[in-house]
């Protein structure tokens, strides 16, 4: 089972958004800034082209540009895992192919959408990606955005591939989870921040955050706390990242757009909207209440 020394990728990884300039292009130098400043303030790597870096509106060129602008700015010692997915199999595999050729270490690969396959059928989907690369890959359970889960059983056999070694877990099912653990060597990566620290406390070798673009060092703190032996200091930094961790994932508003509304991070693209105003506003202050906690 994989001990809290870090997964794969690392233990504190940030799901990065992508800058766009106010004209909607990418924003390169914006992006290499995010990514340096991000690993400055304690993310051990970055995955890049997930939801909350709007991979759904994005170029598979652009997709490429960001990895390699992000690759020059954090240099080769930082894990960068490339998200690559959707419902075309030969399409997913051509960015698979791309990621590695730009530099990626690894695959965020989320399951098809929107035609629901069976499980038979989503396992196919994933060794065809496995096999398509040298790339490790952190297989993506979102059913929530899929329409589909991984059941344990197809991520049972997927974890005896050598390259499948990972899993970005919004399942909500932790009692899956924790025999999934205990019965292969995958490693468990959170990818809903309310459950980072439950998870970790059961096995899991960290989480890929959406706050981590805004709190990097309060994210992280909370598994420091808990891997130093604390783990009451672990639940108390929690409970104060909590308010900010509902208000940008769970208000309604993409973790994309409460992410760049923060950051004053340029604009989203459509069909995504910008928040407004009063959004904007409720986010600062909170974020500002919990920064003000815990300096």
């Amino acid at each position: 089972m994989t001990s809290h020394t870090g997964g794969p990728f690392g233990r504190a990884l940030c799901a990065m958004i992508t800058p766009f300039t106010d004209a909607g292009d990418l924003d390169l130098d914006a992006a290499r800034r995010h990514a340096a400043g991000l690993v400055a303030d304690g993310c051990d790597g970055l995955v890049l082209s997930g939801t909350t870096g709007e991979s759904p509106t994005t170029t598979d060129e652009e997709k490429n540009a960001l990895l390699r602008a992000v690759r020059e700015a954090v240099g080769p010692a930082v894990p960068l895992v490339a998200g690559v997915g959707g419902p075309d199999t030969r399409h997913v595999v051509r960015l698979a192919r791309d990621a590695e050729t730009a530099g990626a270490d690894g695959l965020l690969v989320v399951t098809p959408y929107y035609s629901r396959p069976p499980q038979e059928a989503v396992e196919a989907y994933f060794l065809r990606v496995a096999e398509s690369t040298g790339l490790p890959l952190m297989l993506y359970d979102i059913p929530g955005r899929t329409g589909t889960r991984i059941e344990p059983a197809t991520l049972l056999r997927l974890a005896e591939h050598p390259r499948v070694v990972a899993v970005k877990d919004c399942s909500y099912d932790l009692l899956a989870a924790t025999k999934l653990m205990a019965r292969t060597s995958l490693a468990y990566y959170s990818g809903c921040e309310e459950l980072n620290l439950p998870l970790h406390a059961l096995g899991g070798a960290g989480y890929v955050s959406t706050v981590a673009n805004v709190a990097p060092r309060r994210m992280r703190a909370v598994l420091d706390a808990f891997d130093a032996g604390d783990p009451a200091e672990a639940a108390r930094l929690n409970g104060l990242n909590i308010a900010l961790v509902e208000a940008m994932m769970a208000s309604g508003l993409p973790g994309a757009v409460t992410a760049k509304a923060l950051l004053d991070a340029g604009p989203v693209r459509e069909p995504l909207q910008p928040a407004d105003r009063g959004a904007t506003d409720g986010l600062r202050r909170i974020y500002d209440e919990l920064i003000a906690a815990t300096s």
